[in-house]
């Protein structure tokens, strides 16, 4: 269906779901523009999925409001879903039908018949690299190949604006890989991507990212931003084979805003430059060397548990 791109695809003001006294999203706010990949980053339960469903019209807000491509996801909800490509956690492939079977039954339901069809069909089984396995059946399928053709399904009526929610959640790291190309493939075309994860390195890949907790929107930004953002501290590394137990010296310490394992590292964030000082003697005085701790520039993992810890 083709529709006139309005430059900000995506707004949300004050949208808000609650569950009987439960707020899983509350009260968040804001704007996505044409082409970009924009990616909602936050731990399972933090209100990305609920959130999503509202702005597909799937789920009506309890407040606030949102306009997808120019539609209000809750007065005209029909409108929204004829318009976008919408993957979600459990997408719908049936076991008992085949790779072929499935893109024609998502055509026929966006009204795309005869040799348009035939197209589509053909033209999203070799982007997504399924031509080879059209007549395997969709419950045979490994989980990264299955993922590919639930994507090929949302995207068979060419939608403007996609949302994407844990789209890669539980398969391996080569069909992660793959499916970021993809996606990266699509902004390029134009089309506008909502996608979420709990994945710290796939949220680099996205022009914007919000990121969500507890169904609030603590932090919004490039990743480079978010990453130079005051609030979010200064980050220091202390490498060490004994790190799990500096990791408990140093956890109670009132001037460090959070710390992490991070390999066979401790990721620790501080308020202040200054404080750097206060915890190597911190960590001298648990009986643990400091001669390899340093500052380094924070992941959006040290980003994102800073924030947290002061939300």
């Amino acid at each position: 269906m083709s529709v006139a791109v309005p430059l900000v695809t995506v707004c949300a003001e004050g949208l808000s779901r609650r569950f009987g006294d439960f707020v899983a999203v509350d009260a968040i706010s804001f704007e996505i523009r044409a082409g970009e990949i924009w990616g909602f980053l936050g731990p399972n339960g933090a209100g990305k999925s609920t959130a999503i469903r509202m702005l597909c019209g799937v789920l009506a807000p309890s407040s606030g409001r949102a306009d997808v491509l120019g539609f209000d996801v809750a007065r005209d909800p029909e409108a929204v879903k004829l318009r976008i490509g919408y993957m979600s956690q459990g997408s719908s492939l049936w076991n008992d039908l085949t790779v072929e079977e499935h893109l024609r039954f998502y055509a026929g339901m966006f009204e795309i018949y005869g040799r348009a069809q035939d197209k589509a069909v053909e033209e999203w089984m070799e982007r997504v690299g399924l031509t080879g396995r059209r007549h395997e059946l969709a419950g045979a399928l490994p989980g990264g190949i299955r993922k590919r053709l639930a994507l090929g399904c949302t995207l068979l009526h060419h939608p403007k604006v996609l949302f994407l929610d844990e789209p890669t959640a539980g398969v391996d790291p080569v069909s992660r890989r793959e499916f970021w190309d993809l996606i990266a493939g699509l902004a390029e075309e134009g089309a506008t991507v909502m996608v979420s994860t709990h994945y710290m390195d796939e949220a680099e890949h996205c022009n914007t990212l919000a990121l969500i907790y507890s169904g609030r929107i603590i932090a919004q930004g490039t990743p480079e931003d978010l990453k130079r953002r005051p609030s979010a501290g200064i980050t220091v590394e202390i490498p060490s084979h004994q790190s799990v137990a500096i990791l408990d010296a140093i956890g109670a310490l009132p001037f460090v805003l959070s710390s992490a394992l991070y390999g066979s590292s401790v990721h620790v964030t501080l308020p202040r430059r200054e404080d750097i000082d206060r915890l190597r003697r911190a960590v001298d005085e648990s009986g643990f060397g400091a001669e390899g701790l340093s500052e380094i520039a924070p992941s959006l993992e040290d980003v994102f548990a800073a924030l947290v810890s002061s939300a």
